[in-house]
């Protein structure tokens, strides 16, 4: 099975509520890169690993055009139903289905790491790139520099150690990686930040589902049972409980913006 359908399985399982709890997490990144952008009607954008849509839509309102593909069904399903008026492909990000110098903007959050070899992925978005195109990744910071990670550890304790070289959430987190990689394939990184990306749950329930959406905790479900998990993940939390039952995690992103 190829890691485009080992993804989009784990990723599918549970759509709705990633929608709905995790991906407004990434909202102050989504706003940043816009604010960087300046996107204008003649654009046209590719949100690579869109998701559930919700990065599609707000460039809809700035009046670019946007094409997503994901290899998510399930993620796919709930972004046309977003937007109606755009495309969305079930699409693997190593081999994209668009001509050279195709696009303004390729842009991917949380979504490169997870491609089988993310320096083919990063390749191939600069070839659908324009000359002076962008390439917008955005990516988790160091696992210690995020409170998710306790949550997603303890999920991970759940899993068979995995084969050498598996993507995961944190694989182009090390210095330099990305700018080394983005270089090799004849772009130049000209923009690097920081995003704080919190995740907020009103209460104990939001955040199970909120985590039992993600794809580390599908693979789980391959080896437990699901309250095995969804205990897992409550005992996780319990560290980031506030006052009210309600629970609060701080996150830091990376964001790169790299010209071709």
């Amino acid at each position: 099975m190829s890691t485009k359908q080992i993804q989009g399985e784990l990723w599918s399982t549970s759509p709705k509520d990633w929608a709905s709890y995790f991906e407004p997490s990434f909202l102050p990144l989504y706003k940043k890169v816009l604010q960087e952008l300046e996107l204008s009607e003649d654009q046209l954008l590719l949100d690579a690993g869109c998701g559930a849509g919700l990065f599609s839509t707000m460039v809809n309102q700035t009046g670019a055009q946007v094409i997503g593909v994901d290899a998510a069904a399930g993620l796919l399903d709930i972004a046309r139903h977003r937007n109606s008026k755009n495309s969305f492909l079930e699409e693997d990000l190593e081999k994209l289905p668009f001509q050279d110098g195709f696009f303004d903007v390729v842009a991917g959050f949380n979504s490169f790491q997870y491609a089988g070899d993310f320096s083919t992925s990063i390749s191939e978005a600069a070839r659908v790139l324009k000359p002076g195109g962008r390439l917008v990744i955005g990516i988790w910071d160091k696992p210690e520099l995020s409170e998710a990670t306790q949550i997603l550890k303890a999920i991970g304790g759940l899993l068979p150690p995995p084969p050498p070289g598996t993507p995961g959430p944190f694989a182009l987190s090390e210095d330099g990686k990305v700018e080394s990689i983005c270089e090799q394939a004849g772009l130049r990184v000209i923009h690097r930040t920081q995003v704080g990306c919190p995740l907020f749950y009103r209460n104990l329930a939001e955040g199970i589902s909120s985590f039992m959406s993600t794809g580390p905790a599908a693979a789980a479900g391959k080896h437990h049972d699901e309250m095995r998990i969804r205990e897992t993940i409550a005992k996780a939390l319990q560290n980031f409980r506030l006052v009210d039952g309600m629970y609060h995690l701080q996150n830091q992103f990376l964001l790169f913006i790299a010209e071709k």
